[in-house]
């Protein structure tokens, strides 16, 4: 009777420095994404914001809040004008 068979020990141990190599491989420096944007996609985002307008800033701050604490209604008749083309 054989009690040690080398082709499964070497099997073994080819399987243990596969995973010795990936541990190793992991443990390094990680990279981590980037994304840059270009001077011109920069241009353009900032020229589709609109100017600050002070009066539809407090709009938005009003309907922010009126939504918030649940008092943000608008009437069904409204809404069912606005959905009925799409079932249609």
């Amino acid at each position: 009777m054989k009690i040690n068979d080398t082709q499964r020990i070497g099997a073994y141990r080819t399987y243990q420095q596969q995973n010795d190599a990936r541990a190793n491989q992991t443990t390094g420096k990680r990279r981590k994404d980037e994304v840059q944007f270009s001077a011109e996609a920069m241009e353009m985002l900032n020229s589709r914001q609109p100017a600050a307008d002070p009066d539809r800033t407090k709009r938005i701050e009003q309907l922010k809040n009126d939504v918030a604490t649940g008092n943000y209604h608008v009437e069904d008749k409204l809404i069912i004008e606005k959905l009925l083309p799409f079932f249609r």
